[in-house]
């Protein structure tokens, strides 16, 4: 199946949210360097791009990997918030999209895609 066909399958909220991870993802891997390699962001970054793959691929384990997502996610964002507050105006809101953004995702992959019996 080609890249286009699997596209044109996924309405336009799954293809927000697989999007959301690959960006996220890249984001991450592209200010490892400048943010002077914390291990947490790379982990978080790699994770993420895993995350995308799978959901894009339609692997079974793409919910655990979700929820794995929520849980590291929401800690990191929280943790960078309190720690950083708002002397960092551009962390703090950057931390509070990321967690917002990331809740969402999860309770429309988790709750809101699953198929009523």
């Amino acid at each position: 199946m080609s890249i286009t066909t699997k596209l044109k399958s996924f309405s336009r909220v799954e293809l927000a949210s697989v999007a959301f991870y690959a960006v996220a993802g890249l984001i991450m891997l592209v200010f490892l360097p400048l943010t002077g390699f914390p291990p947490q962001l790379a982990f978080l970054g790699i994770l993420s791009l895993i995350t995308f793959y799978s959901i894009f691929a339609g692997r079974v384990w793409a919910s655990w990997l979700v929820f794995i997502m929520f849980a590291s996610a929401t800690a990191f964002s929280l943790y960078t918030l309190f720690s950083v507050g708002f002397s960092n105006f551009l962390v703090g809101i950057s931390m509070i999209a990321y967690a917002v953004l990331t809740w969402l995702v999860t309770t429309y992959l988790l709750l809101l895609k699953r198929k009523a019996p």
